[in-house]
């Protein structure tokens, strides 16, 4: 699939499942570094607030075409097993916006959880999302990181008035929580989502 870049760091460990998990994990990260530095131009942004959710990747997203098939490769790579592939609800029923406009837009995704990071794989299923508009103009690859912060609108606002604006929001499937996507693929050679989840009444 095309949006493997192998790195391989040598390291002296038993267990097969720390193994995969450190492998992946090493990948993840110098994957994160190597879309930083195929940034497609530079920006010069001053951004005014940093929210401490910045400091940790919680997820690394990757599109593909195929999430069956891709689930598997993923699943043989880490020796976990395949995890539940879903279907997200329509738009109207989670506020999805995209590009300003309401949307109908839909997903299969899954979630392959190492603990420090999650990998997201996602599928779009139809026309209006972020995701579909990614797999249209680049392809499989890594779509987004995602940042688990402690204040959206303000990391928001000040992500806008950096020249980064919205291009996607909604609500989670399970009303609990809210992600937004900013415009940086240009600058950053990758989009940010800023996810964040309600508090617990």
């Amino acid at each position: 699939m095309q949006f493997f870049h192998i790195i391989v760091i040598k390291v002296t460990l038993t267990d097969k499942h720390m193994k995969n998990s450190y492998l992946l994990t090493s990948f993840v990260l110098a994957f994160a570094l190597i879309i930083t530095g195929n940034a497609q131009k530079s920006t010069t942004s001053d951004i005014s607030y940093h929210d401490p959710g910045l400091k940790k990747i919680v997820q690394v997203a990757v599109v593909v075409r195929d999430i069956e098939a891709s689930s598997k490769l993923w699943a043989d790579l880490l020796g976990m097993p395949v995890p539940e592939i879903r279907t997200t609800r329509p738009g109207h029923e989670v506020k999805e916006i995209y590009r300003g406009k309401p949307s109908e837009g839909q997903v299969k995704l899954t979630f392959f959880n190492l603990g420090q990071v999650v990998i997201e794989l996602l599928q779009p299923i139809s026309e209006g999302t972020s995701w579909k508009e990614f797999l249209d103009k680049k392809g499989e690859g890594v779509q987004h990181l995602g940042f688990q912060v402690e204040d959206p609108d303000k990391t928001s606002r000040a992500l806008e008035k950096a020249g980064y604006p919205i291009i996607h929001q909604g609500r989670y499937d399970s009303d609990d929580g809210t992600y937004i996507y900013h415009e940086t693929l240009d600058a950053l050679g990758v989009v940010i989502e800023l996810l964040h989840s309600d508090a617990k009444k």
